[in-house]
């Protein structure tokens, strides 16, 4: 969520089945210890024919996946890139309130180096080539380039309302979410030069993620409580779901979006509804809800591709949930109470780097164990912190889908 003013709407009331949750072999025994109480979960999903997650028809262009079973295959720890070998570890941390960015060494807990980038910094986004950080200064109207070989800013170029930025899997196109706006804007992927422009028939388009195939993307708008499906290729809005108000909650606020293992299905923070939705990726229909939290914010997958990790900013606590049973196997508070808003999992797979949105500092947190690790002081504001370099062979963008 930004800074803008919430905007109400209409919605219908899905009623879905109520079940506890379970533990999960997955998830080491100290990760189960204090799993959540009831939550609604996903209606049955229906197997896909012959277990493949990715057709064999992809957008042209895209590189073919690693696994025919699992979108995150090429995420698993050790498997660097050639772009990135030889790039420092580095946690990268936009402060939308100081107008700055922090740098912090993940093996000392130390900031290297704070500097001033564009008004309103709301992330850091890798580049689909994987040589360039881009920071969305959204009310500045650019983007500051970071070199990761060196850690420092480079000239910013001019682009409008660039709140979040997200990269087409063939790498023809950057997506810039034009939250303000009511747009999203396709550039060239390197120059960031206007190539469309496309209106959107909702309110705060903020998050996004891609189909197994590439050929369509999920972005949620989280003003108006509504998910787009846009053609990658077409540059066009598909189809528009809106999604219902749950019983006893505010109207829906979409956030993070994320792809299942399998790709069968997405799942979709929901900070007012405090939990994920899930969503066919075929049919793009609600197949169910998991409840997680008090403002259910960011979702990040494992590098084993077992589990979803869910960041509940409202409550100061991190969830694990199970792709095989879409239930929640763990849920870890932050001692003292925290935010835990944007970040990502460090390339081994070890660490969970997080941004504590209203208090000034990012969390380290251990992910066997959901100790927390270290409280680093930054800036004001801390939101769409980048953990870089990750595995993965190129990023669809936001603060690191690798794939």
């Amino acid at each position: 969520m930004n800074r803008r003013g919430r905007l109400g709407s209409a919605a219908l009331v899905l009623t879905l089945a109520c079940s506890g949750c379970s533990g999960s072999a997955a998830v080491p025994k100290s990760a189960t210890s204090n799993p959540t109480g009831p939550a609604h979960t996903a209606l049955p999903i229906r197997p896909q024919v012959g277990g493949s997650a990715v057709p064999t028809a992809l957008l042209p262009g895209m590189p073919a996946p690693l696994s025919p079973t699992d979108v995150w295959a090429a995420d698993r720890p050790g498997l660097l890139a050639p772009a990135v070998r030889g790039i420092p570890e580095r946690i990268y941390v936009p402060n939308s309130k100081s107008d700055t960015v922090t740098e912090i060494d993940p093996r000392t807990f130390k900031v290297l180096r704070t500097f001033r980038v564009g008004h309103e910094p709301q992330h850091v986004v890798p580049s689909y080539d994987l040589r360039t950080l881009w920071v969305n200064n959204d009310l500045g109207n650019s983007l500051t380039p970071i070199d990761p070989r060196t850690g420092l800013p480079g000239r910013p170029i001019a682009v409008r309302d660039p709140y979040n930025l997200y990269f087409t899997p063939d790498g023809k196109h950057a997506v810039v979410m034009a939250s303000a706006d009511r747009q999203l804007v396709f550039l060239d992927p390197h120059t960031m030069a206007v190539q469309k422009t496309l209106p959107v028939p909702c309110a705060g388009v903020n998050h996004a993620d891609f189909a197994a195939d590439g050929k369509t993307f999920v972005v949620s708008c989280e003003f108006s409580g509504q998910l787009l499906l846009v053609d990658t290729a077409g540059e066009r809005v598909l189809r528009v779901l809106r999604l219902p108000t749950r019983p006893g909650k505010m109207p829906p606020m979409p956030q993070d979006v994320k792809l299942s293992p399998d790709g069968q299905l997405y799942y979709i923070a929901d900070m007012m509804s405090d939990g994920v939705w899930l969503l066919s990726a075929r049919q793009f229909t609600l197949r169910g809800f998991v409840s997680t939290g008090k403002g259910a914010h960011g979702l990040y997958v494992t590098r084993d591709s077992r589990q979803l990790i869910i960041t509940n900013r409202d409550e100061g606590s991190i969830s694990l949930l199970d792709f095989a049973t879409h239930r929640l196997v763990a849920k870890w508070r932050i001692p003292g109470g925290g935010s835990p808003d944007m970040g990502g999992v460090s390339p081994d797979g070890t660490v969970l780097w997080v941004s504590g949105r209203y208090h000034g500092v990012v969390y380290a947190i251990q992910l066997a164990t959901g100790k927390l690790l270290a409280r680093i002081r930054v800036g004001n504001g801390p939101h769409g912190l980048a953990v870089f370099p990750q595995p993965g062979r190129y990023s669809l963008g936001h603060t690191g889908i690798f794939r």
